[in-house]
């Protein structure tokens, strides 16, 4: 989560509500890699995650390098 336009682009490109997006850089500021597991824990403690819930997890970073997960809560 370097930037909010990130995110933005993310949800068009998905063809996905953005609020189904939770950002943490209003709170953090650019966490890079570590948002994944930040807005998770969030996500989670503010009980939004159901047992069976399907979560896509997904990073990117400079260089082109990207790393992305598919996994049931």
């Amino acid at each position: 989560q370097a930037n909010f336009r990130i995110v933005e682009a993310v949800a068009k490109r998905m063809k996905c509500d953005l609020s189904k997006l939770p950002v943490s850089m209003d709170r953090y500021g650019n966490t890079s890699s570590a948002s994944v597991p930040i807005m998770l824990d969030e996500v989670n403690r503010a009980g939004k995650l159901k047992e069976g819930d399907y979560l896509v997890l997904s990073g990117f970073g400079g260089g082109l390098t990207w790393a992305s997960v598919v996994l049931q809560w």
